[in-house]
């Protein structure tokens, strides 16, 4: 079935929220908040927010420090739509205006970038998108939910997180950060910034533990480091990035059982002690931006990565050992064209070369007749990625402005087997191949500024992706070679942002279609050619309340389901065209009580985080119930040199699962789990100089 966008029903409903706002927003008179603040992911440069035609959150270097987080999740599950599912260790799943994806699509429906580059080349993605980063060296990090712009190609299906580096300073500074916590948790932060002239240079580094882990076998440790150069002159600017991090983590299975994440007796085991995961990556970039005699300016980034990953797959029977590898070499160019009228066409140019290659291999017995001892794949991957886009924003008048853009992108792929052609149990090694996509994906959004106070956008979208490698030749049996297509949603979005009576806000609402959407259900078969839909209301919120207090938070409400149907053996893995879709909980909510004090050295936060019930499997025959918790931070600025800082997680001690779903096994569904963290006391200090 083709996909069109439909007006009507819960889309046309949510978006009488947005008109019903206006009008009350245009008599607010208090300083808008949102308005002003500067965004970078819109155009590349510093933009107002104001101007974005679709929504988009910025979580600041403040709230991170606060935050000090020992997962990304911590971070990015602050803004709406976004529920990032923590896994063991460093281990995670992500959901942005979308079901928490797994396997080829939870690698390839979102961006994850640093300063605009992806960390990983597109058909390459990992589904722990997020190893990579380093938020606590970072800016802020900007998310853009739903399809992005012409800026972005492939993985920018359900959205985008972009992680901003700290730019350096002349003066010197520095900092170091240390905290601990229970079993075993040891984190060190350091960054020291300084220059002179036109030059500055700042280097960062973190050192993570968890010796212990919070379950049996499960510990970790990872070591991070970044280093940025900036060259101001009078006509160029370039800014050099080098980052990498080492993450070597013994992983925790889940545990399986009604409700067992609940059992005492379960929750802290590991059913899967011998589970690893071995990954490192390195990466620069060179931004080079010059001003041009017309007005204009031009902007080129050559960028290079490499990333090594062993893991032991403990999620499928046989415990076989996956070894993936790439490395990629590319670079964006980007020619801004400011025209008289206050209009700005960019146009641009990405182009990407990467190098991939998978092995899988089984040591232990065949299991289930399928699951055959062995090598199971061994392929080389080369891939090309060509994409012009042009973005553009015209100003119609001073209130209005409509952004249009389309990107064209072309992906090959060409593939190397190196096993023998054939089908062993249930893998399938396909013949050398070479297979092509050619995806156009255009974008239109309107903003209007109804007053100084408030902003309505109105944004139409289309996302695709070129099919994920993995889903390509790391094939089943029942599976026909060259039969995936590349993935395509369509969305419509209508917002505000503003301020209304003191409150800062920013309200969205959305509606998308997504086909040829590739899946792995609750048996680990493929789905090639699944079809959704999606839509939702989003808002994110912030209201100082006076004697150093303020509100601030982000609450959601979306609905993801089937739009096709699929017989199977078992309930649980039936599809049915209505249905909604696994791991989608409907609501969201994150609500942080804050309070400054001591003359602004001293700040506390009480954090409401909120999960609703979500179907465990494709069937909706069993469902996990959701939680609600409870987390208080707080830091002190003892003097301008040190600072401390303490934080309990989970306050009411709450009994939840990270990660709740079924699997189906031997004709039989299983529930499982990953246990979620007891109540748990960080503390920590910091010292600047």
């Amino acid at each position: 079935m083709s996909s069109k966008l439909r007006f009507g029903g819960s889309a046309t409903a949510v978006s009488f929220l947005i008109s019903a706002l206006v009008p009350l927003a245009v008599n607010a008179a208090e300083e808008p908040i949102l308005m002003d603040e500067l965004v970078v992911t819109s155009t590349g440069e510093g933009t107002r927010r104001a101007t974005h035609p679709s929504n988009i959150s910025k979580i600041d270097s403040g709230d991170i420090e606060l935050l000090a987080p020992n997962h990304p999740s911590e971070v990015v599950n602050r803004a709406p739509g976004v529920f990032v599912q923590h896994g063991s260790g460093q281990e995670h799943l992500t959901a942005i205006r979308s079901p928490v994806l797994t396997g080829g699509a939870g690698a390839g429906s979102f961006l994850y970038l640093e300063d605009g580059i992806p960390y990983r080349a597109p058909g390459f993605a990992n589904v722990n998108g997020l190893f990579d980063s380093f938020i606590a060296a970072a800016d802020s990090v900007e998310i853009v939910r739903g399809p992005a712009s012409a800026r972005f190609g492939s993985n920018a299906v359900h959205g985008l997180i972009n992680v901003l580096s700290a730019a350096p300073t002349i003066e010197p500074e520095g900092e170091l950060r240390t905290r601990v916590g229970p079993h075993g948790l040891l984190n060190v932060f350091g960054t020291a910034s300084g220059g002179e002239g036109n030059h500055a240079a700042r280097t960062s580094f973190e050192l993570a533990e968890d010796s212990d882990g919070f379950r049996a076998n499960s510990s970790y440790g990872q070591q991070k480091f970044q280093m940025r150069y900036d060259y101001s002159g009078a006509r160029d600017y370039i800014r050099a990035t080098l980052s990498g991090q080492n993450l070597n983590q013994e992983t925790a299975g889940f545990v399986e059982g009604n409700d067992a994440y609940k059992v005492d007796a379960l929750r802290k085991t590991n059913p899967n002690p011998e589970a690893f995961r071995d990954t490192w990556s390195t990466r620069m970039a060179v931004r080079w931006e010059r001003g041009l005699d017309n007005g204009n300016s031009l902007a080129i980034t050559p960028y290079a990565r490499v990333n090594d990953m062993d893991f032991l797959l403990h999620f499928l029977p046989g415990d076989a050992l996956e070894e993936n590898r790439h490395w990629s070499t590319g670079v964006q160019s980007a020619y801004f064209m400011n025209l008289d009228g206050g209009h700005q066409i960019i146009f641009g140019t990405d182009l990407e070369y990467t190098q991939g290659s998978l092995r899988e291999f089984q040591t232990g017995p065949t299991v289930f007749g399928a699951f055959v001892q062995g090598l199971h794949y061994d392929y080389d991957v080369e891939a090309l990625v060509t994409a012009p886009y042009i973005h553009s924003v015209w100003s119609l008048s001073d209130a209005t402005k409509l952004t249009a853009g389309a990107r064209v992108e072309y992906t090959r792929y060409d593939y190397t087997n190196n096993a023998p052609d054939n089908t062993v149990g249930r893998f399938q090694r396909t013949p050398d191949r070479i297979d092509e996509f050619f995806d156009v994906t255009p974008k239109l959004g309107i903003t209007h500024a109804f007053n100084d106070n408030v902003t309505g956008f109105a944004n139409l979208a289309r996302g695709a992706r070129a099919p994920q490698t993995t889903d390509l030749y790391r094939l089943q049996d029942n599976q026909i070679p060259g039969q995936v297509e590349s993935e395509r949603t369509d969305s419509i979005e209508l917002g505000a942002r503003g301020n209304l009576h003191g409150v800062s806000y920013e309200l969205a609402s959305y509606y998308m279609e997504k086909s040829n959407f590739f899946f792995r259900d609750s048996a680990r078969l493929n789905v090639p050619n699944g079809e959704t839909k999606h839509y939702g209301v989003e808002l994110e919120a912030f209201a100082p309340l006076g004697a150093g207090f303020d509100l601030s938070g982000s609450a959601t409400y979306a609905v993801h389901k089937y739009a096709f149907d699929r017989a199977a053996t078992n309930p649980a893995n039936a599809i049915a065209s209505g249905d909604d879709v696994d791991t989608a909980p409907r609501t969201l909510a994150n609500i942080r009580l804050g309070y400054t004090f001591l003359e602004g050295r001293a700040r506390a936060e009480l954090e409401w985080v909120h999960v609703g019930s979500y179907a465990m499997d494709p069937g909706n025959t069993s469902t996990y119930e959701g939680h609600d918790l409870l987390n208080l931070r707080g830091q002190f600025d003892v003097t301008d040199a040190l600072g401390l800082y303490a934080s309990v997680t989970n306050l009411a001690d709450t009994r939840f699962a990270d990660r709740a779903d079924i699997i189906v096994r031997g004709g039989n569904a299983v529930e499982r789990f990953f246990p979620g963290e007891d109540r748990a006391l960080q503390i920590g200090a910091s010292v600047r100089f």
